[in-house]
């Protein structure tokens, strides 16, 4: 018998998400009301122990959106990871600022301190670290760089749901950070967002721009966007936040299966102190990964990701000749390998068959 493919990511939509869009549906509200209202402040307390968050349309909005409440526009720059998602760097430049990207350090995939503080200028208004994968950014060197200097800390977190640094949930180290919804994320609201800040007055700012710049209809206080999440899509987040916890238990299971198992790849390092939420759970393939990742699917049925082959200083959005060797190299050598919640026990012993058959045979 065949056996099925397993993909890279499988977003889970079970009855309680189903039951809860049809009970916004019968409702006949349809647009941002009280199911958006709840839904920020149940994602408040699970997963940003109690700081504010604003609901908006996609995690990309909520990058954008938090940088304008913040202040950040023309002449300003901001520090950013080039080996990441473009929406962080499109964030930057649709507020009106520079975006000057950083290496990574290669342990992690994260943003490196030590690179960052070599590109500093008097320009330099902030920097945003990625949680890529799952697994916090140094947070607490950023902490002790941006102090230092003077900067604000944006946190690009839309991978990192409930991940942690030294007892400190991301989204809780910056001036504001940002949660993507999209539906291969940790948990999904179908498309959305959500923006977490401790600064009353720059909430109030991200809830004006996510909707035409009006807390009040009609009293529009400065010009905004329509960047709002529909009543739909907070019922489909409320119903995911409740299981966020069981289903990063087994992600985290997952990989710890991968962790004992795996032979003859680079398996993803976890830093002291830091809760990893396993996104992706991400290998180094250094000879052929393209031609690992081709036999992994044709051969075995199984899925991977080699995310952000093209570093985004090098996409012909932004085309910088930039020197970021680690970023380059990790291009070049990364899969993401199945760790959603929905893997089984076969899953999980096809998946390490197959990933140590390859890496044996040196494909």
């Amino acid at each position: 018998m065949t056996k099925g493919f397993i993909p890279a990511a499988r977003p889970i939509i079970g009855e309680a998400e189903r039951a809860a869009v049809d009970a916004v549906l019968l409702s006949g509200m349809l647009a941002q009301g009280s199911e958006v209202a709840t839904f920020e402040q149940e994602f408040s307390r699970v997963l940003l122990d109690g700081r504010a968050a604003v609901a908006v349309n996609s995690g990309t909005a909520g990058l954008h959106l938090g940088l304008l409440a913040a202040g950040v526009g023309p002449g300003d720059e901001v520090i950013v990871p080039s080996f990441t998602f473009a929406a962080t760097a499109n964030a930057v430049a649709l507020a009106g600022a520079t975006p000057v990207f950083a290496d990574i350090e290669p342990e992690h995939y994260c943003l490196d301190p030590r690179d960052v503080a070599g590109r500093l200028t008097e320009r330099t208004r902030g920097i945003m670290p990625v949680h890529l994968y799952g697994h916090p950014a140094d947070m607490v060197a950023f902490e002790r760089l941006a102090e230092r200097h003077g900067l604000a800390l944006y946190e690009d977190a839309a991978q990192a749901h409930g991940a942690s640094l030294a007892g400190r949930r991301v989204g809780t180290f910056g001036a504001v950070a940002v949660f993507s919804l999209y539906p291969t994320k940790n948990m999904t609201s179908g498309e959305g967002g959500m923006v977490a800040t401790a600064k009353p007055e720059w909430e109030r700012t991200v809830r004006l721009l996510r909707n035409q710049g009006m807390l009040r209809q009609y009293e529009n206080e400065i010009v905004g966007f329509n960047a709002r999440m529909t009543d739909v899509h907070a019922a489909i987040g409320r119903a995911q936040l409740a299981r966020i916890g069981e289903w990063t238990a087994a992600r985290r299971a997952n990989a710890q299966f991968f962790d004992e198992n795996l032979d003859g790849v680079d398996r993803p390092a976890v830093a002291d102190g830091a809760v990893h939420v396993y996104h992706q759970y991400t290998v180094r393939i250094p000879e052929n990964r393209d031609g690992f990742a081709a036999a992994l699917r044709d051969e075995y049925r199984i899925g991977s990701g080699a995310y952000y082959p093209t570093p985004t200083h090098r996409l012909p959005a932004f085309a910088r000749t930039d020197d970021l060797p680690n970023t380059e190299q990790a291009a070049r050598t990364v899969l993401s390998l199945p760790v959603h919640p929905s893997l089984d026990d076969e899953d999980r012993e096809r998946i390490v068959a197959a990933v140590n058959t390859l890496a044996k045979a040196g494909a």
